[in-house]
């Protein structure tokens, strides 16, 4: 789905032209066609959306709590009558397989607006504290900065809660895949979002990006993407002291218990890891195994493998894609080659394409086993379908290399579940998921350490575009 919007911007409720010519090609990872042209803002269409947002705050904020959860309705109403044009957007700009664009692309922004919704209704928006009303109203005007791996998921978990708490907001998608950002503002406005609430620039990170970070208009800035880049966006911001939330790098750890159904773990592993191309914050990328169990698990590991389908993205039976760009592949076929180099035992996989693929930018599904934490594939994050198999001796050893990492997004642990309610609560994580559970959107989803600060999801989400204002003497 290409929109007619490609080349202009969403600003103060129209659609209108750029202050600039710069333009960059959009194209299908999966063929290397160019798809068309995006449009890249400047500073000067970066000040005009924020005026925008600026004018449109006061308003807004000021709206009942109703009203804004009507709005979200519409806005959900809106998004499922263009499902499938979301589905192809991002089939195109990213290579997501057809099935996987329908049933888990476009699902999650679904499903993060109805929980969002659901959590606006119960949220605690006022309470009384003796004396004394504690208020939680819209902190103000956001800019929000989203990836390409997640694009609806990240773009609905920031706007419906900017929305739900009344604030208004500036979002830079990326420039990479901007086509199911382009339709989410057609969605906007189809759903009547007043004028300035919502807006939407394109535009790189280093122009557009670092230049809302620190934008004195700008109240918080709500960034996902690389630890890199998310370190610049809070030196930016730093001089005006906005609010910085963000959900940045992973590298998160499999714990695999010497308890576990061994083959089926480390294949559920497998298939978490490379349903999206490996291209995942939070994909159990690090799988530790009973150093008795390795040979077991490598097998296992070949099978699952085995099982995925690579191939056309509009064919319904594929299931794995391509990396989203010929940086990404460079980036992940030299990481492969690291860790060949660094002596780990290449289960399967490797470098170049897959069998039978000439155009596109697809990668082998890899598995490193014999990893030792001290090589790089065990301590960089490679965004690409590469899983790299630790031994263990005893569980003890397994946490404490599990918790080595700069990172802690997510964690992952299967086996009895009494021992791994133990070992959940030991890993410096942000979500920890227990047995393969189906995922929880009302649960908080967000990091320790360098994964970053600040939680989406739900009413955690709607509590970090809030600013809270205690009244005293209000009286009861």
């Amino acid at each position: 789905m290409i929109s007619a919007n490609l080349q202009r911007f969403y600003s103060g409720g129209a659609w209108v032209d750029p202050v600039g010519a710069a333009r960059l090609d959009v194209e299908n990872p999966a063929t290397e066609a160019v798809l068309g042209q995006v449009a890249l803002g400047t500073a000067q269409d970066a000040d005009r959306a924020v005026a925008a947002a600026r004018a449109a705050f006061e308003g807004f904020s000021l709206t009942p709590v109703a009203d804004r959860i009507a709005l979200l309705e519409r806005i959900l109403a809106e998004y499922d009558a263009r499902a499938e044009d979301f589905a192809q957007a991002m089939r195109l700009e990213m290579g997501a397989p057809i099935t996987w664009a329908r049933e888990a692309q476009v699902w999650a922004g679904q499903v993060h607006l109805q929980a969002t919704i659901a959590a606006a209704k119960d949220f605690v928006w006022e309470e009384a504290q003796g004396s004394t009303r504690i208020v939680r109203e819209g902190i103000g005007v956001c800019a929000l900065i989203t990836p390409w791996n997640w694009p609806l998921n990240q773009i609905v978990c920031k706007v419906a809660p900017a929305i739900a708490a009344g604030c208004t907001m500036v979002l830079k998608p990326s420039e990479i895949a901007p086509l199911s950002a382009i339709l989410w503002a057609e969605v906007c406005d189809a759903a009547g979002v007043p004028a300035g609430v919502f807006n939407l620039i394109n535009g790189t990170g280093p122009e557009v990006g670092a230049y809302l970070s620190s934008h004195p208009e700008v109240d918080m800035v709500s960034f996902t993407g690389s630890t890199r880049a998310g370190v610049q966006v809070a030196l930016n911001a730093a001089p005006s002291v906005k609010r910085v939330a963000q959900e940045l790098g992973g590298k998160s750890a499999n714990i695999i218990l010497p308890s576990a159904d061994i083959a089926g773990a480390v294949a559920q592993g497998v298939a978490a890891i490379m349903s999206n191309t490996g291209q995942s914050c939070d994909a159990p990328t690090r799988m530790f195994v009973p150093r008795a169990s390795v040979a077991m698990a490598h097998r296992a590991a070949v099978a699952a493998v085995g099982a995925i389908v690579i191939g056309d993205t509009n064919d319904a039976a594929v299931t794995m894609g391509p990396l989203v760009s010929r940086a990404q592949f460079d980036k992940v076929q030299g990481l492969i080659a690291q860790g060949i180099a660094e002596g780990a035992t290449l289960v399967c996989g490797g470098l170049g394409r897959p069998v039978g693929m000439r155009a596109g930018h697809y990668a082998r599904p890899t598995i490193f086993g014999d990893v030792t934490p001290d090589m790089v594939i065990a301590r960089e994050e490679i965004f690409g379908p590469v899983l790299v198999i630790l031994p263990y001796d005893t569980v003890e050893d397994a946490v404490r290399m599990a918790n080595d990492t700069v990172y802690g997004l997510a964690a992952y642990v299967q086996g009895d579940v009494v021992q791994a309610r133990a070992v959940a609560r030991q890993l410096r994580a942000g979500q920890v998921n227990i047995n393969g559970p189906d995922w929880d959107v009302f649960a908080p989803f967000g990091g320790y350490k360098q994964s970053g600060n600040g939680r989406e999801y739900a009413g955690w989400g709607i509590h970090d575009f809030c600013e809270i204002k205690a009244m005293v003497g209000f009286g009861s």
